[in-house]
């Protein structure tokens, strides 16, 4: 007897739980971290490296730690309610709701000018005499625009698996190619901080920015599009979700060795934010020749390129989602759970009916166009302060917001919070809270006034 049955609406996502977990149904764990490590997580863990060598190790792979718990909490509420998570979070009130709104507008309209400009980068050092970085950031937006408008989850998810192949290789290949000190790579397993001034707040910055934000939470999302909907796949999600940190804890951990060892080693320093990896390119090909620099340019991309489809289609899909909940006056309502088909919720997700849905749409053009303003004119001073204050605040509001829905009512008593699940997110909530803190601290808001 089959394990699976097929889904009408896609012809490929199964609707039916298998009876065990298995490697081959593993996919939204690939897409998220492949969105979820972006070229800035990739360059802020070089430095990382650079600047202390193995020693903050150990901080990586608990900020992969952190973000399973994560994605793991969402991707429980989906599947033990069958409702989405901004389902979840309208039934907190209609705080959650504005939050929501004013994030996803201000963020996306920022971030979709970053993610063009940094899938740009690699593209012109790759073709210098093409066009300027101005339009390679324009050319990456319109594709993005057009794969993602145009094809449903199951084409998606099978794009992302190949650029995230090709990122796997690139960074284990460097990884390997500096010839790591495999000793010194074990003892920075050991909880250890630097010996530098404010040690504390950049190991907590390097655990923190292991593998994404709002991708945590677009997580569930993408594993209604794959067809799970219900508590029978729930083993299937906690491994494909273990796969997920464990692809991003192997890009981050060889990253950080090229910096211990190409860096750190030589004394060199780069610049933070995506042109560092640029650097890096050209210390590359002094040290190793153009081929090895043309293919870590090629890994580059891809590690830009699929933050930029990932958010396309996952926050568009969170998108969609809200309106669709919005339009039928659920939004802001008490904890009642929302009745009929049209409320948002896992099997809406799964149908593939949101992915044509003109919310979604309509959010695809908001990421890719009105960036393009700031690509040719910069980006407004106070527009950026209010980007860096809600990207800070979203993972504390994620945190806790998990820890509210998954420990009342709202969840079935079997599928909520266990001792474990809680002190992760515990601690997820409190290291994000800092972090937030400190970010806003650190806006000139001065000069914003």
């Amino acid at each position: 007897m089959a394990d699976i049955t097929e889904n009408s609406a896609t012809g490929t996502a199964p609707t039916s739980a298998p009876r065990k977990s298995s490697w081959k149904y593993i996919g939204p764990g690939i897409v998220v971290a492949a969105t979820g490590v972006g070229a800035g997580d990739l360059v802020a863990t070089l430095i990382a490296g650079s600047n202390f060598g193995y020693t903050l190790l150990w901080a990586a792979v608990i900020g992969c730690l952190v973000k399973i718990s994560l994605a793991e909490a969402a991707g429980r509420w989906h599947l033990s309610t069958g409702r989405t998570l901004f389902d979840g979070w309208a039934s907190l009130g209609r705080w959650t709701t504005w939050f929501f709104v004013v994030y996803v507008v201000i963020w996306g309209f920022v971030y979709g000018a970053a993610a063009m400009s940094s899938s740009a980068l690699p593209l012109q050092a790759l073709f210098p005499d093409v066009m300027g970085l101005k339009w390679w950031a324009i050319a990456s937006g319109l594709v993005g625009l057009v794969f993602v408008w145009f094809n449903k989850y199951e084409v998606f998810e099978k794009v992302m698996t190949v650029l995230v192949g090709v990122m796997f290789v690139v960074t284990v290949y460097l990884a390997i190619r500096v010839t790591p000190n495999l000793g010194d790579a074990f003892a920075g397993l050991l909880p250890v901080l630097p010996d530098e001034k404010d040690s504390i707040l950049n190991t907590l910055g390097l655990i923190g920015g292991v593998g994404g934000t709002i991708t945590l939470a677009a997580y569930g999302y993408w594993v209604n599009a794959k067809g799970w909907t219900d508590t029978g796949w729930m083993k299937v999600m906690r491994l494909d979700n273990r796969v997920a940190y464990a692809t991003t804890g192997i890009f981050v951990v060889a990253m950080l060795f090229v910096g211990a060892e190409l860096l750190h080693s030589a004394n060199v320093a780069i610049a933070s934010g995506d042109k560092g990896l640029i650097q890096l390119s050209d210390i590359l090909e002094d040290k190793y020749g153009t081929a090895t620099a043309k293919f870590f340019l090629i890994g580059f991309f891809a590690t830009s390129f699929t933050s930029l489809i990932g958010v396309w289609h996952g926050v568009s899909l969170m998108f969609a989602d809200f309106v669709g909940r919005y339009r039928t006056g659920g939004a802001g309502d008490a904890a009642q759970a929302p009745s009929g088909d049209e409320v948002a919720s896992g099997k809406a997700i799964a149908s593939g009916g949101r992915e044509k849905s003109w919310p979604f749409r309509a959010y695809l053009l908001w990421l890719t166009f009105p960036p393009i303003i700031l690509l040719f004119q910069g980006q407004p001073f106070r527009l950026i302060i209010l980007y860096g204050v809600l990207g800070a605040a979203f993972l504390p509001f994620l945190a806790g917001t998990l820890m509210w829905l998954l420990n009342t009512s709202r969840t079935p008593r079997e599928w909520r919070n266990g001792l474990l699940s809680n002190a992760m997110l515990t601690i997820a909530g409190l290291l994000f809270l800092i972090l937030c803190v400190k970010q806003i601290w650190d806006q000139p808001w001065g000069e914003f006034f």
